[in-house]
């Protein structure tokens, strides 16, 4: 004998089982306790809505699953990025012992590390225009694609220092000592054009 039943008791029985298990086709021929149940007289409208539901089931539960995943908030700040640029900024370390310390594209423009220790740093990329490197220890270290315009390197150490691609533009460079220097050919006869350099210090790097 076939039965009908309401909307409101179709719904309350679909909600009650969890939605995952229950699929469009099996909703359109529920049977409970022996009674046929359909919502509507035509077989197609039937099923396509008992369809509709299913899917509403499903995807409600779905923000409770997605909820649950803790992620890091998002910056909403708009000048984040360049607060990053300006936290990597070095402005003084007088005397400072930085061996083997990472300061690849860090920004110096400008400041002071006279004395310092910076033997074994990796420096890449870093601006260093203005600076003031005085007797600073750059024994071991990497400092390709620096650029030391006009920077202050009177009686720096570049023993065994990689200079690949760095540029000393109006550099001061009285007194520095280039022992075992690793630069490249064409950087090295850019190096040569600064008058500032000392007797010693052409002859160590082969100036001409």
């Amino acid at each position: 004998m076939r039965k009908s039943i309401n909307k409101s008791d179709l719904f309350h029985f679909i909600t009650f089982f969890s939605p995952i298990s229950i699929s469009p086709s099996s909703l359109c021929c529920v049977s409970l306790q022996g009674m046929d149940v359909n919502l509507f007289h035509s077989k197609e409208l039937n099923c396509a809505t008992c369809g509709i539901l299913a899917a509403w089931t499903i995807t409600t539960a779905m923000p409770v699953i997605v909820s649950s995943q803790r992620l890091p908030p998002l910056s909403t700040e708009p000048n984040r990025r360049e607060r990053e640029f300006v936290e990597n900024t070095i402005g003084q370390a007088n005397g400072s012992n930085l061996k083997g310390k990472s300061l690849a594209t860090a920004l110096m423009s400008d400041a002071k590390f006279d004395g310092a220790d910076m033997s074994e740093v990796v420096m890449s990329k870093a601006y260093a225009i203005g600076a003031s490197f005085k007797g600073v220890d750059f024994s071991n270290a990497v400092l390709d694609r620096v650029n030391f315009g006009k920077a202050e390197l009177e009686g720096a150490i570049f023993k065994n220092t990689v200079l690949f691609g760095s540029t000393f533009d109006e550099a001061h460079l009285e007194n520095a000592v280039f022992e075992d220097t690793i630069i490249g050919y064409i950087d090295l006869q850019r190096l040569c054009t600064n008058t500032t350099i000392s007797t010693e210090g052409r002859a160590d790097l082969g100036c001409r």
